[in-house]
């Protein structure tokens, strides 16, 4: 980045997008009583359980043994068992890329698929899935996306703290804090805008004194602390086109919900159960109030990385989750997949909520696609990447099966999920075509 560069250029060139005339005063009535197509993608760290055979243990591998609509869930799946009709398991799936590059980095481009090992100049990764969902669906709603995490922020590369990568291929810093959540999402009026404009202010100052300062950042400053100074104008671009998109619907009263079940004190460094059940409560009551169409959530990071590393020794099972994720003893892949089945009861509560929440024509669940899965099968194993999908029954797709490619790329059902969502993208990083013979009907 050059020293001649003046910020306002770095965050418009960062924005790239003009936002458009809020849903309900520019579309008209017909549109407007559309129900809204969504997307939710949920990301594990380390892979998922798929005991070793000697073990005996057969009964709790993440994959159905059975494939196609005959099969049967395993113990760390049966949460799920009352949405057979409404998800399927999605196997043989792997990004081409994944298996040239550092296994730690399957976080970064779960959603991107993009060539880590050899990025273009200039770049490591490419936008992702979900920002390209949110570039479509941004003019109809408050929130352009919601980039959430367990630890928040960006993390570093390699051991990311966020899944989101927008337009320029730059990671999104992701938020973990209920209760900033809750405000942003549904605290809307003219006084806090104005406070976290001001908040905006004080911070854009603060880039151009730096700015100011340095005659020359690439002299001056080293590769580390670039790529900080680009992350914190990320942050900051991010920032503003939320506050920009929020004051264009401010004249727009919100749905009436009721808000009394969410504990907003609830903390990632608290009980594992509790923090998320707010953090998909508070997702299922953006999408019923459609404040957005977009939102990624990193449940857990890479290689013993953050706060849920420790989750499964809350939970009584004894070590951290890199470290069972690495078990060969039969202990340890039973301790492994009864945190599998945590997560699963954690994913069905979230799929519950949004089939309590009815659209004009349906559940919010009919009208989201949710995405669940990990980056790695087991354990820095790039292929046969554990995926399941849910929702999307008014959107075509037809579930109840364990369908299985052979080494498909993960960015055709990505593809698929595009023209589901009905965004007439002819490709999407590295994809071959879409999934046929499967649960779309595109």
């Amino acid at each position: 980045m050059s020293a001649t560069l003046n910020r306002r250029t770095v965050l418009k060139g960062l924005a790239g997008v003009t936002l458009s005339l809020p849903l309900l005063q520019a579309m008209g009535k017909e549109v407007a009583e559309k129900a809204p197509r969504r997307f939710c993608a949920m990301y594990t760290a380390n892979g998922m359980s798929l005991p070793n055979p000697k073990n005996g243990i057969d009964e709790w591998s993440w994959f159905p043994k059975a494939e196609g609509r005959e099969f049967e869930f395993g113990k760390s799946t049966e949460p799920f068992k009352p949405f057979r009709q409404k998800l399927s398991f999605m196997g043989g799936l792997h990004h081409p890329n994944g298996t040239k590059a550092d296994p730690h980095l399957c976080s970064d481009m779960w959603l991107t698929g993009a060539p880590l090992h050899n990025p273009k100049p200039g770049m490591f990764n490419s936008v992702g899935l979900d920002q390209i969902i949110a570039l479509h669906t941004r003019q109809y709603c408050r929130q352009p996306s919601l980039v959430l995490s367990i630890d928040a922020g960006v993390g570093f590369l390699s051991r990311t703290g966020t899944i989101s990568y927008n337009l320029e291929g730059k990671p999104i810093p992701a938020e973990n804090n209920p209760r900033r959540v809750f405000d942003r999402l549904f605290r809307g009026d003219r006084s806090s805008l104005a406070v976290q404009r001001e908040q905006l202010k004080r911070r854009i100052r603060l880039v151009d004194a730096v700015l100011e300062s340095a005659k020359s950042l690439n002299k001056q400053l080293g590769q580390s602390d670039r790529e900080k100074m680009e992350q914190y104008l990320t942050s900051l671009d991010e920032i503003e086109g939320r506050l920009t998109a929020s004051e264009k619907w401010i004249d727009i009263p919100l749905k009436t919900q009721d808000y009394s079940h969410l504990n907003l004190d609830a903390t990632s460094e608290g009980e594992p159960r509790e923090y998320y059940r707010n953090m998909f409560d508070l997702i299922a009551l953006a999408f019923d109030a459609d404040i957005t169409r977009s939102v990624a959530f990193m449940l857990n990071r890479e290689d013993g990385m953050g706060v849920s590393d420790t989750f499964p020794i809350k939970l009584g099972l004894g070590r951290t989750h890199h470290n069972l994720s690495h078990a060969e003893d039969k202990d340890g892949q039973l301790a492994f997949a009864k945190y599998d089945l945590f997560l699963s009861e954690q994913v069905a509560y979230f799929m519950s909520r949004l089939e309590q929440f009815q659209d004009v024509n349906g559940s919010v669940l009919d009208n989201t696609i949710v995405l669940f899965g990990s980056g790695a099968s087991t354990t820095h194993n790039p292929l046969n990447l554990p995926t399941m999908l849910a929702g999307g029954r008014n959107m075509g797709l037809k579930h109840g099966t364990h369908w299985r490619g052979q080494k498909t790329p993960m960015s055709n059902l990505y593809l698929s999920i595009l023209r589901s969502l009905q965004i007439e993208a002819d490709s999407f990083s590295d994809s071959t075509g879409t999934i046929g013979d499967s649960i779309f009907a595109v």
